[in-house]
């Protein structure tokens, strides 16, 4: 596959005539040459001719050939959101919205109402196209403009969750939770530890592999002291999205963000900070609330020894991600397919333990794969696809137009994150990322940031805080935590203080 950077077609100018009709697209001479300069000679050779006329057939083909030729120019909207089938496809969003909303209780996986929601969406949206006299491949492009944008993102998540799951299978988090508990803290000590553990493994793992992780450990040494167990899940929680907020791997909407190239991998860092404070905040007020006592020796003390491999699997996934930073800043192709070739080697050192340790014959990584969060990853595909049929009819415009340009971008960046509290990050953020309003790196590490740890406000605005209310058993609850949010919500100014501080 040849990549044609999207900076390098931004500076050169493209004239398309009739488009819109049917008819030919001229390119311009400078064009030309910087086609020429990076398709092949038979590319070349079969879609543009001397006169620089390229059919409207070879520019669907070309397109489909091109993932970033595709994704760097804007696709023109329809402009109908106005029109009755617009309106019913912002309609079936809502309603499959609201199921994702009422998950906990209808047990009815996320991903099944937003899958179903895309494809009447742009089943409806290529009937719409079809009746205002839209040329198809003007349709196909935006259809595979977001194919090109979930796959990338599916194939550097499922590449994650595999070595988060094979890390699992050694032991390394069970590992870290049997040290915890037996170091015979007091409830005070363990509130710091957990949150701080929990802050830095988001980093690394998503928040909710985190909390679930962390989440045991409170539960099982703070058994005999409800309030413990409470406060320090509420704890977990603020600090799972706070740790994933500065990290590129940390979150789905901080890897959106960086994939779509509105910052580099290393200006995550600049939140860290941030980050910090929206953690510290608050902890450092429920802190003075937590019992100054210690926990009953009872609570489980066994020893949890790493299986064979697990440190070699831990170094795989930090050189995988090293590989994957570099591909994007040194050979300037999407960092999936860095991720891939670290998954690559993960199979190749599996295949090591399963043939040469005894008793390893069971190991497969393929199991690792099947065990991924496919929910997810489903979800994530009906989001992609609905949101983007929305933006294609036209919505994401206005509401950009509505958001950034009346409230300016950073009002409208602090809502996103009161929004994210009630509504999940991801649509959130990719509405955004479609809209693409005119920002600076100031502005998108602000949206990263606030729509990170805006899901803290509330119980159900993180998967970190819906996955332990499930598994609390009643101790932790969406009021429990609404009995902290005052304290949160001084957090989640504060951050967006220090970031205006540091990084203004």
């Amino acid at each position: 596959m040849i990549f044609l950077k999207e900076k390098l077609i931004s500076k050169r100018r493209v004239r398309c005539a009739h488009a819109k009709t049917g008819g030919p697209i001229e390119f311009s001479a400078c064009a030309r040459r910087t086609l020429r300069g990076k398709l092949s000679t038979f590319l070349l050779e079969s879609s543009i001719g001397e006169g620089g006329i390229l059919t409207r057939k070879s520019c669907a083909w070309l397109l489909l050939s091109l993932p970033e030729f595709a994704v760097a120019e804007e696709i023109e909207v329809l402009g109908a959101t106005g029109t009755p089938t617009g309106i019913y496809c912002l309609l079936i969003f809502m309603i499959a919205y609201a199921f994702v909303m009422v998950e906990e209780f209808t047990k009815l996986r996320k991903s099944k109402p937003v899958i179903l929601a895309a494809g009447i969406i742009w089943a409806l949206v290529a009937y719409l196209a079809n009746d205002l006299g839209v040329p198809q491949e003007r349709t196909h492009a935006a259809l595979i403009s977001n194919l090109i944008e979930y796959g990338q993102l599916f194939l550097f998540l499922l590449v994650a969750m595999t070595y988060v799951n094979a890390m699992t299978e050694r032991h390394v988090f069970e590992a870290l939770r049997s040290w915890l508990m037996r170091k015979n803290f007091s409830y005070r000590q363990l509130f710091l530890v957990t949150g701080v553990i929990a802050f830095f493994v988001s980093a690394v793992a998503d928040n909710l592999t985190t909390a679930l992780l962390i989440g045991t450990v409170v539960m099982a040494v703070g058994k005999n002291n409800p309030v413990f167990v409470s406060m320090g899940l509420v704890n977990v929680v603020v600090a799972a999205n706070a740790g994933g907020a500065f990290s590129p791997f940390g979150d789905i909407t901080t890897l959106m963000v960086w994939q779509s190239g509105k910052a580099g991998f290393f200006d995550f860092f600049d939140l860290f900070i941030p980050s910090a404070v929206n953690y510290g905040v608050p902890a450092a007020i429920m802190y003075l609330a937590i019992p100054d006592e210690f926990p009953r020796s009872d609570a489980g003390r066994e020893v949890v020894r790493l299986k064979h491999g697990a440190i070699e699997i831990c170094l795989l996934f930090a050189l995988t991600i090293v590989v994957a930073v570099s591909f994007e800043n040194f050979l300037h192709i999407p960092p999936f397919l860095g991720m891939m070739t670290g998954l690559g080697i993960l199979m190749i050192y599996g295949y090591r333990i399963k043939t040469v340790i005894p008793g390893e014959h069971d190991f497969d990584i393929f199991n690792k794969i099947r065990d991924a969060e496919w929910d997810t990853l489903m979800f994530f595909f009906g989001v992609v696809f609905a949101v983007g049929g929305l933006g294609y009819i036209g919505y994401l415009k206005l509401l950009s137009a509505a958001m950034y340009g009346g409230l300016g971008p950073t009002a409208a960046n602090i809502l996103v994150g009161l929004l994210s509290a009630i509504i999940d990050n991801i649509p959130v953020v990719f509405a955004v990322l479609s809209m693409s309003p005119d920002m600076d790196l100031y502005q998108w590490l602000l949206i990263t940031l606030t729509a990170g740890v805006g899901g803290s406000l509330l119980s159900i605005g993180s998967a970190a805080g819906v996955a332990l209310m499930g598994q609390s058993k009643g101790l932790y609850t969406f009021f429990t935590h609404l009995r902290w949010t005052p304290v949160i919500a001084a957090g989640y100014f504060a951050s967006i203080l220090a970031h205006y501080l540091m990084n203004g």
